[in-house]
This record gives structure tokens, sequence and C-alpha cells, in this order.
């Protein structure tokens, strides 16, 4: 029997995994914990979400300290469930960053105030061109299920510049998809879970309903699903115990008919998969009940290799929205009739009672009530601004082998920069001048200073054109 001693975690991290539900004879933990844990390159297979992840991240996360810096990344609509699953593996043992942006990020790294860095690629990039990310210096990164980012593009100016000698793991959901990655990155890994061929020759497991929401909101789409569908009873399968916690706040306690599970889920009217299950798994949900699965985004693919048909379940949102502010209204409307505030108006209306039914009178009212509300007078509009355009002087051109397309890319994703205020780019011989909005030129062009492109660390300024010296005589003409 393997016990938590053999698989080479730090005493806090294995009391955290154990307190989640996972024991040292899980396969996953049995594999892919101490392959981790010894800095071995590893590609997880697993469903999209972050709590397959926990065995390999416990053992990334014991190698990590003061001068072992790690790299998670994933998709920006998973960073708060990546930064609550590393908090409750790591409790106050590792210095965590979470970065949205890379203002803070960027202070904490060049502090050497950072363990881990939880970020995007996107963000991973924008702090790698400003020099405060070092990748050299990172010694693990975590690669969250790269099949659901928007692009990939961001990830190679990172990897490439890392220590050869750095960890590399990949968590995939499609490894069809990520094969490209893994053979770029993470060559000669480990790979633990379902194969790609197993997996297609498996088709799908059959029908579900189906929820989207995000990942914030799972449990209390719970509570939403519980109240629109009514069930009996109704089970919530997860994989470990890491949202028992906030299930529980969700769903009525003391509720003999409801059931929270990991594993098998027993027979109930309604069973609602809080995590997106392997396809063997979600048989077994279907064999219990009728199967409900939260769909975040950027998992819908997943979702449709695994089960079909797809029936979608439709929660709480704009349409209930529209009917609450109906109700507000005619609760106005009742107020102002039972105050009796309409004696004025009654006398006015009165003609009209006697020559129109008095719905037909009121539902005009409210038409004019309502388009008045609508079209109320706003403050004038200030006079349109002349458009006007700047140049920028970046310090750095053709002899450093820098591209337009790499100075667009700077701009667009580091600085923010809309695509459409970009104007002319001119890649000169040792700089190159940018043509922008002139009441942005002075924000990019700070913004601009100190960032790195192509391993240079650029300046820029507005570009105000040629100067002619102080003092300068005026050419006198020749007859």
């Amino acid at each position: 029997m393997t016990s938590f001693d053999d698989l080479h975690l730090s005493p806090s991290i294995a009391a955290a995994i154990e307190r989640l539900g996972w024991g040292p004879d899980d396969p996953a933990t049995r594999e892919a914990t101490p392959t981790a844990a010894r800095g071995h390159n590893l590609v997880l297979v697993a469903p999209p979400s972050p709590s397959y992840a926990t065995p390999a991240l416990a053992g990334m996360l014991s190698r990590l300290g003061p001068g072992t810096r790690g790299l998670l990344l994933c998709a920006e609509a998973q960073l708060g469930e990546w930064a609550l699953l590393v908090t409750r593996l790591s409790g106050d043992a590792l210095r965590i960053q979470v970065a949205r942006g890379t203002a803070r990020a960027m202070r904490r790294l060049q502090a050497a105030e950072v363990d881990l860095l939880v970020t995007s690629p996107d963000t991973a990039l924008a702090l790698h061109r400003r020099s405060a990310l070092a990748p050299d210096g990172v010694r693990a990164v975590f690669l969250a299920w790269p099949e659901s980012w928007e692009s990939q593009e961001s990830l190679a100016p990172v990897m490439q510049d890392l220590n050869k000698d750095a960890q590399r793991i990949i968590c995939t959901g499609a490894p069809d998809q990520a094969a490209d990655l893994v053979e770029r990155y993470a060559r000669r890994a480990l790979t633990v879970g379902a194969h790609a061929a197993e997996a297609a020759a498996a088709g799908t497991a059959g029908p579900v309903r189906t929820a989207g929401v995000s990942w914030e909101r799972r449990a209390q789409a719970l509570t939403d699903l519980v109240e629109v569908m009514d069930p009996v009873s109704v089970a919530v399968w997860t994989v470990d115990g890491s949202r028992h916690e906030d299930i529980g706040r969700a769903l009525p306690r003391g509720d003999p008919g409801v059931h929270v599970v990991t594993g098998d889920a027993p027979k109930a009217a309604l069973v609602v998969a809080f995590d997106l299950p392997a396809r063997e798994r979600l048989r077994q949900l279907l064999s219990a009940g009728e199967v409900v699965l939260l769909v975040p985004p950027g998992t819908e693919s997943y979702v449709e290799r695994v089960a079909s048909p797809l029936r979608p379940v439709r929660l709480p949102g704009l349409v209930d929205a529209v009917t609450a502010e109906a109700a507000g209204r005619r609760a106005t409307i009742a107020r102002a009739i039972e105050e009796r505030r309409a004696g004025a108006a009654i006398l006015t209306l009165a003609p009209l009672f006697e020559r129109y039914d008095a719905a037909a009178v009121a539902a005009a009212l409210y038409e004019l009530w309502t388009a008045s509300a609508a079209t109320a007078p706003s403050p004038a509009p200030a006079p349109p601004a002349v458009p006007s355009s700047a140049k920028i002087f970046v310090g750095i051109g053709k002899k450093d082998g820098a591209t337009v397309n790499d100075l667009v890319a700077v701009l667009t994703k580091d600085i923010k920069v809309d695509r459409g205020n970009i104007g002319r780019v001119e890649l000169r011989e040792a700089y190159s001048l940018v043509e922008l909005p002139a009441q942005d030129a002075e924000r990019v062009a700070g913004a601009l200073n100190g960032v790195t492109i192509r391993r240079k660390r650029i300046t820029a300024r507005v570009d105000r054109g040629p100067t002619k010296p102080a003092g300068a005589a005026r050419p006198r003409r020749q007859s």
C-alpha cells in the first residue's frame, strides 16, 4: 500500500491533498504526484476542470519556494478557480500572485516576492517583455488545458526562453489537439490518463442537459437548477471535496433528498455534474438519473465530444430580469392608485373613458410613459474633436530584427491599444515610427518605455519632427 511519504510531497501539501479527498492509492495520485514532485515532465489527460489537476499540481508545488519559482498558465476565465485551488493546497507555504494585469505582478516579481505566478499567456508575455518574468529563472511551468485558450501565440516567446531543465506539465482534455505542444515543449513526458485513441473509439456517453455558467457561479447555479427543475431528489457529483463547502452553502441544509458525492452517484431524480466528468464516469451518472452538466466557458467542445444530444437548461437570466422590471413598474402604478394621487388626472381622462375602453386608455398612457422615459433629453454632446494623429518614435528597427508585427503585438496586447487606432507603422533601419491618435500618443509612449522587444529594452517618445537649432540664422537669399 502506498503512503503519502512515498509521493515526495511536503508534509503540509500532503495533508492538504488528503483533506480534499485524494488518497495515496488513487491512480492519478500514484502516477502523477511523484512524477511531478521529482521534477519530471508530465502530460495529464483529463476533462477541463481544475480539480483533476490536484495530484499533479501538489507534486509541482512541493518543489517550489524561495529561489525556485513556478508559472501556471490558464485561460483568463479560470484564474479565480486556480487561485482557489493553489491556495487550498499550499496554504501559507508559498507566495502566490494571481495576475490579471501587469502592474502589481511586475513589482512583486522584480522584488523576488513570488514563488508561483498564476496568469494567462497574454499577461505572461507582457511581463516577459518588460523583463519582469525572467523565464530562465522559472523551474516549473504548468499549462492548463491550452486547447481552450483563445490563442497560443503568446506562449512561444515565453517557453523558448525557459531554462532547458525547467519542468513542463501539460493538462489537456484533447490530446490530439495538444500533440504539437507536447512534442515542442514536453518531449518524453510521462502521459497519465485516457489516451486519444481510446477516447475516440468510445463515442458519446448519452444524452444530457447542459447549463452554461461561469466558473465563479457554479455553486449559485445549483440553487437556480433546484429552483427551476424542482427535483424530488438531487445528487451533486464532484471530482474531489475541494468545493463541498461552497456547495453546502448553496443547497438546502438538512434536506434528505440532497446528496453531494465523489465516486459513484446514487440514484436520484436529478444528477448534477459540478465538475465535468470523464466519459466513463458520465455513463455511471446517466445510470443514476437525469444528468445536468455545468458548462463553463471554454469547455463546450469537450462536452460535445463526450455527450450527445445536448439539451440546454435555461437558468434565471435576461428574461427574468425583464420580468422583474415589469413587475416593478406595475407595483409603482399600484402604489399611485392606492395612495389616491390621481384625482386631477381622472378629471382630465374622464372624457376619454366615455369614448374608449379604460384598458385601451391605460395602455396608451403606459406607452407614452415608457417612450418619454426612453427619449428624455440628455445633455448636449460636446462638439466632435477634430481628428488628429501623432507619431511615436520607437528605438528599435530593422537592424535589431524587429518587424511591424512585433510592434503591433506589443501595442495591442501589452499597451491595450485598439488595433483600429494604429495607423501607419514605418520600420526604419535603427528606429520605427508609429502613427496613433494624438490624444493617446503621450500615454502610449510612456507605457512603451522599458518594454522588451527582440531582447532589446526600447525607448519611446512622441515624435516632434526635425527641429531647427536655436539661434540658427536664416539663410540670405542671393540675387
